[in-house]
């Protein structure tokens, strides 16, 4: 869509090869030990323009504020793990985007709210409004613009949908995105814009 330079952050080995394979750079953030320094060293020291957390209160991250976030839970002091957040907020360049499609749903600690006050970020976050973009991607998609099914690693029977979800949960064998046809094949679904 015209990105010079995609990063992908993440640590389960499948999306980052498929990332890679895509043409994203890549970091582990388990294998980094500071992934906002890698990020900038990445970006030539400026920081991305836009910054996607697509994670959310889900997001796992290592060293003192991972077991800060763990802690805070644990105590029911915070609701959310914003490790994804707080690190695109240190790594955006000043008057860059975060977008939030991840998933808050209550109360965060250590929230940079100076740094993105200093920098002038502008950030767009909330239930994504499907509605006002479906008609716009499927065009996308259906002109060869996009293909997503790269994505897509298996495809089962809804009789198969509980061990699919497990899989999926539990990131074994090689999953990233299940498709559910009512026979398994490997046939396409029709599309159907409304």
């Amino acid at each position: 869509m015209g990105a010079e330079k995609v990063i992908m952050i993440d640590r389960v080995p499948e999306r980052l090869e498929l990332a890679r394979e895509h043409g994203a750079e890549i970091i582990n953030y388990e294998e980094d030990d500071d992934v906002v320094e890698r990020i900038k060293e990445m970006t030539n020291g400026q920081g991305p323009d836009a910054c996607i957390d697509a994670v959310g209160l889900e997001a796992e991250g290592h060293g003192a504020s991972a077991i800060y976030d763990k802690v805070k839970q644990t105590l029911r002091m915070e609701t959310d793990r914003p490790t994804a957040l707080r690190e695109v907020i240190q790594a955006a360049k000043p008057g860059g985007t975060i977008s939030m499609p991840g998933v808050y749903a209550g109360f965060v600690d250590k929230f940079p709210i100076g740094v993105a006050f200093g920098k002038g970020l502008t950030f767009k976050m909330g239930q994504t409004h499907v509605h006002n973009y479906v008609h716009k991607l499927f065009d996308i998609i259906l002109s060869g613009k996009v293909d997503p099914t790269f994505l897509i690693t298996h495809r089962l029977t809804l009789d198969d949908a509980s061990e699919a979800y497990k899989m999926f949960r539990d990131k074994t064998n090689h999953c990233i995105k299940v498709v559910f046809n009512p026979d398994g094949s490997e046939r396409r679904s029709n599309i159907v814009v409304h």
